[in-house]
């Protein structure tokens, strides 16, 4: 192990926590203390982040000073551990006589043995009944809570969804539409599309609205034949927005057995032929300035999907309706009694991590040929393990859900409290989120959130976090990167903060009210 990180593990091992809080004190004082707790625990996780950083570099000079104060650690430790040994000693000498009287005692008192063994049996049964009491005590207590979560539950009004029926029932139109589009374009010198992948509120379980549902996925997209796909990282870019271009090269098949027959190769050919005998590149589609464009790539995707449309099995019971967009295919499809509104972005993977670039855009204006780096499927793919590991009565996506709608109108964005309850759901255990703990994890949340208001601080959930699982691949430079702030726009500007704080006192009011039923 590095010595840096043992010596803060020893460190932290020594340090005492703070005595619980009194009953004496008032409620307000009672959450002020409650809140710095919180905040000192998220100052902790903090720390051990930045000191895992600094063991991932090479100091010889810091380590041979951890190793020395690791030394006179032990060496305190020891000398410590010794005096008391020497005074357990010299206790146990001194006891040793009296020791050996209370032994002739009991030698001299055998005709007391009967009474005694019935004094004995008589503590040993009390000892028995204090146990049962105090399991009695403990199950009457988390039925006390289990009561409260319940009363919890029943306060907060809860919009009436079926996302996993829906969801289901997307999947299957998409992939049908996967099937097609194979079919028409496994000749053409088309981005070859892949089975979408589900991302977004909507798919991992707790989307805020219960109306006007955007249902989003992201379709992989890899080169055709004859082509390749660089991605190149747009060094203009700030962290907190890493923009990529994808840069389409053509590749020689004079000597490679392509799919279909007569196909010529694009770098070898004279540029008559390959306009009389063959399709255009992909360059001469879909690209600008040899990189692929997300609004040429954005429009040809609306007209497929809308001459494929005709021959789904859906079409006989839905209407379609293409939604305008510029950088991803929106659209609606109604069938008198339901209606679903579809968002299909486009991704290359990075790798084969969950990481893309997409044609999401993440500013308000985002060039053309600008691909941002998305952590949409990590994302997914992050819940799907929690929900693997988690009890089925596990309420981590009802205090998501709760939390995004309340936020609704304030200058908070639900992804502002998705980072915060996967922060959270990492830092404890999964069976803590049951309902006998939601009073607990919804005021965790909620302190959260003003802790990292104060500080103008909350680190991205995925991009430097040593904590995020080892499960999902992620590319080396985004898990071992350096983590990046998404408050940095408060910390920039202090009208911001100063609104986000007045939003926050006004949110914690409706929080008491709605979920915990107490009124100012």
């Amino acid at each position: 192990m590095d010595p840096v990180v043992f010596l803060f593990a020893l460190l932290q091992g020594l340090i005492q926590y703070p005595p619980p809080v009194g009953d004496g004190l008032d409620e307000e004082t009672h959450w002020r203390m409650e809140a710095r707790a919180k905040y000192l625990e998220w100052e902790r996780l903090r720390l051990e982040q930045h000191v895992e950083q600094l063991s991932q570099k090479k100091m010889p000079h810091l380590q041979l000073l951890a190793v020395a104060v690791l030394l006179a650690l032990v060496l305190v430790l020891w000398i410590l551990g010794l005096r008391s040994s020497l005074r357990r000693e010299e206790n146990e000498e001194e006891n040793h006589g009296a020791n050996e009287e209370e032994v002739g005692n009991v030698a001299g008192n055998e005709d007391d043995n009967d009474g005694n063994d019935v004094v004995n049996g008589a503590a040993l049964a009390e000892n028995n009944n204090d146990n049962d009491v105090a399991n009695v005590v403990q199950e009457e207590d988390n039925n006390v809570d289990d009561r409260d979560g319940q009363d919890i539950m029943e306060r907060i009004q809860w919009p009436v969804q079926d996302l996993q029926r829906v969801c289901e029932w997307i999947t299957d139109l998409l992939d049908n539409y996967t099937i097609y589009f194979g079919h028409v374009l496994s000749d053409s010198f088309y981005p070859v599309l892949h089975r979408p992948i589900g991302v977004g509120s909507a798919f991992e379980g707790w989307s805020p609205r219960e109306q006007d549902v955007v249902y989003c996925v992201l379709i992989p997209m890899t080169p055709p034949r004859g082509h390749s796909f660089h991605l190149e990282l747009d060094g203009e870019g700030q962290r907190h927005v890493r923009n990529f271009r994808v840069r389409v090269q053509l590749e020689c098949t004079c000597t490679r057995p392509q799919q279909g027959e007569n196909m010529l190769c694009f770098l070898h050919n004279p540029e008559e032929e390959l306009r009389s005998n063959q399709d255009p590149s992909l360059l001469d589609t879909l690209c600008t300035d040899s990189y692929l464009d997300v609004q040429k790539t954005a429009l040809w995707f609306r007209q497929l999907v809308k001459a494929m449309w005709p021959a789904l099995p859906q079409s006989q019971n839905w209407h379609l309706t293409l939604l305008p967009s510029t950088r991803s295919c929106q659209f609606k499809v109604t069938n008198g009694e339901e209606s679903f509104r579809i968002e299909m972005l486009f991704g290359v993977r990075r790798g084969d991590s969950a990481i893309f670039v997409s044609s999401q855009p993440r500013e308000a204006y985002t060039l053309s040929t600008a691909w941002p780096e998305s952590y949409a499927v990590a994302e997914a793919e992050f819940f799907n393990y929690i929900a693997r590991q988690a009890p089925s009565d596990s309420l981590h996506l009802k205090c998501l859900q709760f939390f995004s709608r309340l936020v609704l109108g304030f200058s908070f964005s639900t992804y502002t409290m998705k980072t915060i309850v996967m922060h959270l759901l990492i830092a404890m255990p999964v069976s803590s989120w049951s309902r006998g703990h939601l009073r607990e994890r919804l005021t965790d949340i909620r302190d959260s959130l003003h802790i990292c208001l104060r500080q103008k601080c909350l680190q991205h959930f995925i991009v430097g976090n040593r904590r995020f699982p080892q499960d999902i691949n992620l590319p080396p430079d985004v898990r071992m990167g350096r983590t990046y702030n998404l408050f940095h726009h408060l910390a920039q500007q202090p009208a911001a903060h100063t609104q986000a704080m007045r939003d926050y006192r006004v949110l914690h009011k409706t929080f008491k009210r709605i979920a915990l039923g107490e009124d100012d």
